[in-house]
């Protein structure tokens, strides 16, 4: 069985407060963009589960890995525990004692870059797995799965627009289109820790609602719909601002960093064109 895991954007994002039990209270509105992976699951009858990951910011040569069952696994330059895709078919296989598999994962989504690409990943195969093996979840326990790997995961179960509050997984379905619009994607070859992202930024329960704001037609978004960690990033990253300094030069109605970067989106009203990006950047567009 083949999927195929798609990027998001956040169209704001507002940092509230530091909960009691380390996470952080946030308000950002997710939107699925067409930027996807591949993901393959095959049942192979092996005794171990065999995982392939290629494509992007992997390298030359494909990531490996092997687990047998019982073990924390063994492979060139991964680990269970650092690996959703991996961790989610081990918390369904120890629940519903799933066969071994092997599992392939081509990235075209950018790491590091604040467009929840493992996140998807988790989400997919979890979606997949309950298909392929028949087991029965429904909406909510699913959901539960994909918090417990990640504050977002549970955005790609719907995959739909909608506002998200809590530390990301309380969602609120949003009627949202941008069928007139352009989407472009930019990432700096520069990755962002999401944890020490948030060591940069400072909370503030102020300003105005996105629920509100987003109401506004895009075009006038520019001055109201804020991503609060763009002040702390860009002031460690000059380059990540030039970014969006260059998207509005090319005449996007709005531009922001997604989540905690360090990609940056515009949205156009026409289809925009780009003077040449400089090496390593990665460089994609949604044509509507």
């Amino acid at each position: 069985m083949i999927t195929f895991p798609n990027a998001k954007i956040n169209l704001g994002l507002r940092v509230l407060r530091k909960r009691n039990d380390g996470f952080h209270e946030i308000e950002t509105v997710f939107y699925p963009v067409g930027l996807c992976d591949v993901l393959e699951v095959l049942e192979t009858g092996e005794t171990e589960t065999a995982f392939k990951c290629a494509g992007l910011d992997i390298g030359s040569e494909p990531l490996g890995f092997r687990l047998k069952s019982g073990s924390h696994g063994h492979g060139k330059g991964l680990e269970v525990k650092k690996n959703l895709v991996l961790r989610m078919y081990e918390l369904l296989k120890k629940d519903f004692g799933l066969p071994p598999l092997y599992i392939h994962l081509y990235k075209a989504i950018p790491a590091g870059a604040g467009l929840g690409g493992g996140s998807s990943d988790c989400a997919f195969l979890l979606k997949m797995l309950n298909k392929m093996f028949k087991l029965g979840l429904n909406g909510k326990e699913m959901r539960n799965y994909a918090a417990r790997l990640g504050s977002d995961c549970a955005f790609f179960l719907d995959n739909k627009p909608v506002i998200a509050t809590g530390r990301g997984e309380i969602l609120k379905p949003v009627i949202l289109k941008f069928t007139d619009l352009h989407i472009i994607i930019v990432k700096p070859g520069i990755i962002i820790n999401t944890a020490e992202a948030y060591s940069w930024v400072k909370p503030a329960d102020t300003g105005e609602s996105l629920a509100h704001i987003i109401e506004l037609p895009p075009s006038e978004w520019k001055n109201h719909l804020i991503n609060d960690f763009e002040e702390s990033v860009f002031s460690h990253y000059p380059q990540i601002r030039l970014i969006k300094e260059m998207l509005y030069e090319a005449g996007a109605i709005y531009a922001s960093m997604s989540g905690s970067g360090s990609a940056v989106f515009g949205l156009f009203d026409h289809k925009p064109v780009l003077t040449a990006l400089p090496d390593g950047f990665f460089y994609w567009a949604q044509n509507n």
